[in-house]
């Protein structure tokens, strides 16, 4: 499983859907690609929102991050993430 962030910006039309329900509907979206939520977050600035989930790779991430798209409205940005321990050991090897 890798750790993935994925930041959304709201459309104009994604705002007038904004609902607990569509929250649902787009956790079980990630769950349908092998993931899990770690935690989702509404933002000030450029992006809207960024969800942390666990996905099993970069194909399911690339899939998930397209069906949210499609599915709220809102344009989705993923990104691969490690913790700074496991960057400081791969660095250490060069």
């Amino acid at each position: 499983m890798g750790t993935f962030f994925m930041f959304g910006k709201y459309s104009s039309e994604a705002l007038k859907e904004i609902s607990a329900e569509r929250t649902d509907k787009a956790n079980n979206l990630i769950k349908k690609f092998g993931g899990e939520v770690i935690s989702m977050y509404a933002l000030l600035g450029k992006k809207d929102l960024v969800f942390i989930v666990n996905l099993p790779g970069i194909e399911q991430a690339m899939k998930a991050s397209v069906a949210l798209s499609k599915l709220t409205g809102i344009s989705f940005t993923t990104s691969p993430a490690v913790t700074v321990e496991e960057f400081d050991k791969m660095i250490a090897e060069l």
